[in-house]
């Protein structure tokens, strides 16, 4: 699907057609839609391909008067009860006079500019306008990241208390996403890195502030997502810890028991074998001797804090 934006008045005003200036917004386009595009700005086929692989890492191509800048956004990924953050690619092709994004599917940060929820934006100030894009993509990692930490903080607490296995799946699964998080992070910070040089876009003195607020925030989410992933992991492997020991203190007390209740097993064994000259052979001693050796035999499993 194509949708066609430009900046009027300080408003985002969707267009009917493709207009000098403005941007062109692609969200899982067919083959006619692409081919159209790629006919009518000259561009390279590839460029398309790498914006609509799914494990397509950021990157910057150049070809002719267009270039191509692929960059990981997070989106959220809800399945029943459970929430999982990924990652997903969003190409940015900048051509002579207009700016194409092109995405699989439609995600939230993409959805801010087209609803006008963004201000200052100009979609005829290209270079501007990718940068306004990066950083509401890393100010969408680090909201995410917030509360990837108070879900964990959250199951951590639900953990204390039942120790089920479906907490620690969820653990699980959000340290998967903080690991999606870093790698995505840290493949954006490289294509700004490149970005700041000015050799792949021309860059304006009143862009360079602006690319700086982005390089701070990309570089304070992978910091954070760094934190969160040390913390969780160390959590993992506490309760992981916790889990081994609460099973030897289970096995522990239960090989004690089994070892109580042997007793008058053997005792009944030895008295009711069919064997003449038992000493005091009577019902009551048997009983009585299993009972002292239990008593014996418990206080010292207790003094060995066996029980």
């Amino acid at each position: 699907m194509l949708s066609y934006y430009k900046t009027e008045e300080n408003r985002m005003v969707r267009l009917t057609e493709c207009r000098p200036g403005c941007w062109i917004n692609c969200v899982s386009p067919d083959d006619r839609e692409v081919n159209g595009l790629i006919s009518t700005f000259d561009i390279e086929p590839d460029f398309f391909r790498a914006a609509m692989d799914e494990e397509e890492s950021s990157h910057i191509d150049h070809e002719g008067n267009n270039t191509l800048i692929v960059i990981d956004i997070p989106i959220v990924e809800k399945e029943g009860k459970s929430i999982t953050y990924t990652t997903m690619p969003l190409g940015i092709i900048l051509t002579e006079k207009n700016v194409i994004t092109v995405s699989i599917k439609d995600n939230p940060v993409v959805d801010e500019f087209a609803q006008g929820l963004v201000r200052g934006v100009e979609t005829n100030l290209k270079t501007r306008f990718v940068l306004q894009v990066m950083l509401r993509v890393a100010e969408r990692f680090l909201q995410y990241l917030k509360q990837i930490e108070k879900i964990s903080n959250y199951v951590e607490m639900e953990l204390r208390r039942s120790m089920k296995n479906s907490e620690l799946l969820q653990l699980l699964d959000i340290e998967k996403s903080l690991v999606y998080f870093s790698s995505s992070l840290k493949g954006n910070e490289i294509t700004l890195e490149k970005i700041m040089r000015g050799r792949v876009i021309k860059l304006y003195d009143e862009d360079q502030d602006l690319l700086e607020d982005v390089l701070i925030e990309v570089k304070q989410a992978i910091e954070m997502s760094g934190i969160y992933l040390n913390i969780l992991s160390g959590t993992m492997d506490a309760f992981a810890s916790v889990i081994s020991n609460n099973l030897n203190i289970i096995m522990k007390v239960l090989t004690s028991v089994i070892l109580l209740l042997s007793i008058p097993a053997v005792i009944s064994g030895i008295y009711g074998m069919n064997v003449s000259n038992l000493p005091l052979a009577n019902f009551w001693f048997p009983v009585l001797l299993s009972v002292v050796c239990m008593g014996v035999v418990f206080v010292i499993l207790k003094k060995k804090n066996m029980l």
